[in-house]
């Protein structure tokens, strides 16, 4: 699509009831985020209240219009989705505005492959709209969904404001507390504070309204940059504008939360073991496994709404009343077949259903038994087959191969979930964002106790699969050659393991976590996989970064298999204002409490490297870290080496294991003490 054009959904397909809207971008140095939000506008062009903003504060309709999803990485770069339930919305709402925004008003320009997509109910892409104008735009609003002769349509828009979140949000009269006392800069600085700790109030959410002064912000206090389509309002002029005091946004519901350290236990000695509702310590056989852990988890799933919600909404299911079932028999040829769980969600008369095969202890999915749910869901009008597994799913990679008939009017989408992202999702619940119930947020804790005791047999990723061997022996003796098709293997084995530690790290944070994508425009996911694994073929190495929203770096992995080294690392920039010396003493100050072996590199402009050498000796002489040239320090990298595991598996000395370890251990040491501020310069 191009800008200003339009076009009805019907027209597209005959699933639109209810569809994905995918907001994407790429970052040319790994670096870029935004966050996405969606406005429900009546006819008059603003919102009826608060509630009708959705952002990562308030993720989610009461009614299950809207989910957002949150973030994905993709072979372009990240991907950020949206679940809308156009079947949900409110009579009385004429359109869904999609937007985004950036941190601290950082500028949309410095983003390549700015797009906007929508799927359809079976997965089926429908439509995109790039973004290719943007320059110093903080927030854009992407397109919008709108209803025209009982027909939902969607418009390209592609308007920009400099203002960032606060402009957009009061361009449709969303109410924000005035703040005479803070500048721009601080608003700015206090929100993204209150973003990464969740601590944004309830004021402005309905029912709080009335305890609370408001105070509605003039739209010409933040005009857009580019004109708006006639979809869009404009904004008004006065006669005489007045500087509007900075605003700050405070959207957020309190929900309950569990602590991470549990009450003192009233047990007389270690030896009693406190009573589980899900034991797994009984567990004998790879069945019994498979069939608890899908029955523990399907019951979670359909007594906790926003759990339910957060792990089926990717799949296209609505937002409404659950149901789960195992053990089901479905009539297919000569003989009947039994997945392992059936989930049924009723919304408006309406019935979403999937079916679902789960594998624990690390068996591999049978792409037999899929294609015979497929084949079956097509037949019976299901929406998805979804699988369950320690693996992890990949874009470009799929774990099983099935055919689809084209000729079937009726698409089924296929859907995966490793047991790691399941626990995340309910860690992030319970830990972090909160549930509506007291008694959910126990029994969410319960299934992640089951999840992650060592019979349940649901772990996650464990194993760097057969070509691990052979491709460490090759390397070792130097017989490994390009073009190995191992390599490659071990290459998708390594990406699935660095999207575990996202997931990991991202549950115990309770911020975002991804690894970070740099990729060429219009790159192929097995074309760049292949130039991976000609690399570690020539240089023995694995590489991955991961990006930790609000942290002070991002950390880079690498993974020596020549000499069984793993490193760990951040660069950060130098100030902007003071005096070097006074620079390197304040690193040194902030890492008291970082190990004595963490090694610190001066990064200059210029042609030689700059000084180095471990905290240890650093500490007493910060001043050894200053250049003896005249070169501009431009940063910092900080960095730990550890000896890796040579297994495939998971085991203490196993080389999945050992990536684990080095990345917590780099973390909760040094990056959590560095100034996460320093993340966010110009």
């Amino acid at each position: 699509m191009v800008k200003g054009a339009n076009v009805g959904l019907a027209a597209l397909s005959e699933a639109t009831d209810s569809v994905t809207v995918s907001l994407g971008w790429s970052s040319p140095d790994g670096d870029g985020d935004a966050d996405v939000s969606v406005l429900l506008l009546t006819a008059d062009g603003k919102v009826r209240s608060n509630a009708d903003f959705f952002f990562y504060n308030n993720p989610t309709a009461e009614d299950g219009s809207v989910q957002l999803l949150g973030q994905t990485p993709t072979e372009a770069g990240t991907e950020d989705r949206i679940q809308l339930d156009l079947t949900a919305v409110p009579t009385d709402i004429d359109r869904l505005v999609i937007a985004a925004s950036r941190h601290q008003r950082a500028p949309f320009g410095k983003l390549d492959n700015l797009r906007v997509e929508l799927t359809d109910l079976g997965g089926e892409r429908l439509l995109g709209f790039s973004i290719t104008d943007a320059d110093s735009e903080s927030a854009f609003v992407f397109g919008e969904i709108y209803r025209r002769n009982q027909e939902w349509k969607f418009r390209a828009i592609g308007q920009g404001y400099d203002t960032g979140l606060a402009g957009l949000a009061t361009d449709f009269a969303i109410e924000i507390e005035d703040d005479e006392n803070d500048s721009d800069n601080e608003l700015d600085a206090r929100d993204e504070n209150d973003r990464a700790d969740g601590a944004l109030t309830t004021d402005a959410l309905p029912g709080a309204q009335e305890s609370a002064a408001k105070t509605t912000a003039p739209a010409t206090a933040n005009p857009p940059t580019t004109t708006a389509p006639p979809a869009v309002p404009a904004p008004t002029t006065d006669s005489t504008p007045e500087p509007a005091a900075p605003k700050r946004l405070r959207t957020a519901k309190k929900k309950v939360t569990l602590p991470k350290a549990p009450k003192p236990s009233l047990a007389e000695n270690d030896a009693w073991r406190t009573a589980r509702l899900f034991p797994a310590s009984s567990l004998k056989s790879d069945r019994e496994r498979e069939v608890r852990a899908t029955s523990v988890l399907l019951s979670v799933m359909a007594q906790v709404p926003e759990f339910g919600r957060r792990l089926t909404a990717a799949f296209g299911a609505p937002a409404g009343r659950t149901e789960t079932f195992t053990e089901v028999s479905l009539p297919h040829g000569d003989s009947p077949k039994r997945p392992d769980g059936v989930i049924r969600v009723e919304r408006a008369g309406r019935l979403w259903t999937a079916l679902v095969e789960s594998k624990t202890n690390g068996n591999p999915l049978k792409a037999d038994q899929v294609q015979d749910y497929m084949d079956i869901a097509a037949r019976r009008g299901y929406e998805a087959v979804i699988t369950l597994s320690n693996d992890v799913a990949l874009d470009g990679s799929p774990l099983v191969a099935v055919k689809v008939d084209g000729r079937r009017k009726h698409k089924v989408l296929l859907g995966h979930l490793s047991w790691a992202e399941v626990a995340y999702q309910a860690k992030t619940l319970i830990r972090h964002e909160g549930v509506s119930n007291p008694a959910h947020a126990w029994l969410l804790q319960e299934l992640l106790h089951y999840l992650q005791h060592e019979n349940s047999g649901c772990h996650g990723f464990q194993n760097m699969g057969p070509a691990w061997v052979p491709v460490r022996k090759g390397i070792d003796d130097e017989t490994l050659a390009t073009g190995d098709q191992r390599a490659v293997q071990v290459v998708e084995s390594w990406e699935r393991l660095v999207r575990q530690v996202c997931f990991q790290l991202g549950g115990e944070l309770g911020v975002k976590v991804l690894p970070v994508q740099r990729t060429r425009r219009g790159e192929d996911a097995r074309a760049r996989r292949t130039e991976l694994a000609d690399r570690l073929c020539t240089d023995g190495r694995l590489s991955a970064e991961i990006r930790i929203d609000d942290a002070a770096g991002s950390i880079s992995i690498t993974a020596d298999l020549r000499v069984g080294k793993l490193r760990t690392s951040t660069e950060i920039p130098a100030p902007e204002q003071g005096y070097p010396l006074s620079w390197v003493k304040r690193l040194v100050r902030q890492l008291a409490e970082a190990p004595a072996d963490l090694h610190v590199e001066t990064l200059t402009d210029g042609a030689a490297a700059g000084p180095r050498g471990t905290l240890e000796k650093l500490r007493p002489e910060p001043g050894d870290l200053l250049p003896k040239d005249t070169s501009r320090i431009t940063g910092f990298r900080l960095s730990l080496s550890k000896s890796m595991g040579s297994t495939r598996g998971n085991a203490e000395t196993g080389f999945i294991r050992s990536v684990d370890d080095a990345v917590e251990r780099f973390h909760s040491t040094v990056l959590v003490h560095l100034d996460h501020r320093a993340a966010r310069r110009p």
